[in-house]
């Protein structure tokens, strides 16, 4: 019987004794570590590394994750040196956060691994850089697992302005720029959730303050002084912080966000194989809504390793029901074969709008980048753009083509069997009445994940806001 530690960081989140509860209930630990009020962040993980450890296994987490199913059954049969946990991030969508499970060894390692001085790694994300220099010297590598894990769900205003103006900062490479640019747009259109537009005020307020030349000793008061800022900025806006948390009000989210579940069965997936800039992002929430688990573009070491082997039944299916966007847009043949009882979701837009913001698309995020870190995430993207668009760049002749094409063979291939393939267009406002009869469930009656008139959409994407 393996020997499971819990280490419990809190600086006071608004789910912080929720979070402790569901985590002593879902991970059964042998003992449990508190790390309360540390900050900035780096000290905490030194305090975390001084620590005594006897046991196989310690689960780090954060008072921000919400651990919704039980993962001793996996904790006591793991042997994987380090597992980074997926959750459900809800400014992100499914991320790798919050959660990590790391053998004894490679917490030796940590521990007596020296951190060159000034380290902008380190300065950024102390617990990360600190575990990838010991598996570098370990010659181990991470895996990742999917858990019902809630992230960064029903925390006070100022926590979430603090995080996302520190997410501005790890954001500075074009990549993760990008990414975070895409999701502010998502933010911007959640107009009825405070919690998006404090998320955006964070990430803009780091955006005018730290310039990108800032020094590492700069950018580390900044970091220490983000919790004061953000109570400041919040009282200058006159946002008024959050009651307590009940264990009822998350259990009145979680019957929301998951209704009635379709039968997936270890045959079926769901794959939506709708070029990028369709409205992937959108079905991906929406798909989740209902009780489907799947994830966006994955872009990990795991998923360039099948890729590169031409594996189409990736791993990652292991843990999740599905993937959507380029990934799998070329190879909904082969899934069709690994995954014969699956469905399909084929997302179109009006090609001219499609086109423009696919130009604006591939502009911010180059196929090349100098960070070697970066190396394995580029590498998917050469593979896949070249698979789906026989190029690295825009080539409004060549896109044309290829979304014709995409569309025409999709079409043709699934013509005699319609039940396994639906068509939607969810940039032009179809949504629930379409997706939930194509897996037999009630149409909800909320709104569809980040949709709105298809002016407004016109407007975001010519970068009017």
């Amino acid at each position: 019987m393996k020997k499971i530690d819990l280490v419990f960081r809190t600086v006071g989140e608004r789910t912080s004794q929720i979070a402790l509860d569901l985590a002593i209930k879902n991970i059964q630990p042998r003992q449990v570590h508190i790390i309360e009020n540390v900050k900035p962040f780096a000290h905490a993980v030194q305090q975390m590394l001084k620590m005594n450890y006897d046991c196989d296994f310690v689960v780090f987490m954060d008072a921000d994750c919400l651990i919704m199913e039980d993962m001793s059954p996996f904790l006591t049969s793991n042997s994987l040196p380090y597992v980074d946990c997926y959750v459900l991030d809800k400014f992100r969508g499914h991320i790798h956060c919050g959660v990590h499970i790391t053998r004894i060894d490679v917490i030796r390692e940590m521990q007596a691994i020296k951190v060159p001085d000034n380290d902008a790694k380190y300065v950024l994300r102390p617990e990360s850089r600190t575990r990838g220099l010991a598996l570098k010297k370990l010659k181990l590598k991470k895996a990742f697992k999917k858990f019902n894990i809630l992230h960064d769900f029903f925390q006070f205003y100022h926590h979430i302005f603090a995080k996302c103006a520190l997410r501005e900062l790890r954001s500075r490479q074009d990549y993760h720029q990008a990414k975070l640019t895409i999701c502010q747009e998502d933010w911007g259109r959640q107009e009825k959730d405070l919690d998006f537009l404090v998320a955006k005020y964070g990430v803009n307020y780091a955006r005018k303050y730290i310039s990108k030349q800032a020094s590492q000793p700069e950018i580390a008061r900044f970091i220490e002084d983000l919790p004061n800022i953000a109570i400041r900025e919040l009282k200058q806006m006159n946002i008024l912080e959050k009651a307590p948390l009940t264990l009822a009000e998350t259990r009145e989210f979680s019957s929301k966000i998951i209704i009635q579940r379709p039968m997936i069965s270890k045959k079926m997936k769901v794959f939506g194989i709708g070029l990028s800039r369709t409205g992937t992002k959108s079905l991906t929430m929406a798909l989740n809504m209902l009780g489907i688990n799947v994830v966006h573009y994955p872009d990990d070491e795991t998923i360039l390793q099948d890729l590169m082997a031409a594996k189409y039944d990736f791993s990652i299916l292991n843990d999740y029901d599905g993937i959507t966007d380029i990934t799998v847009a070329p190879f909904y043949s082969q899934l069709d074969k690994l995954f014969p009882d699956s469905k399909f979701i084929l997302t179109v837009r009006n090609k001219s709008c499609w086109l423009k913001s696919l130009e604006a698309h591939l502009l911010k995020r180059p196929a090349f980048d100098l960070d070697p870190s970066n190396e394995s995430k580029m590498q998917i993207r050469r593979l896949l753009r070249a698979a789906v668009y026989g190029t690295y760049a825009f080539n409004e002749d060549r896109m044309s083509y290829v979304y014709d094409l995409q569309y025409r063979n999709v079409l043709e291939y699934f013509k005699y069997r319609p039940e396994s393939l639906l068509i939607i267009d969810v940039c032009d406002g179809e949504g629930w009445e379409k997706l939930c009869p194509f897996f037999n469930l009630p149409v909800l009656e909320e709104p569809f994940p980040w949709m709105k008139k298809k002016t407004v959409l016109t407007e975001i994407l010519s970068g009017v806001k």
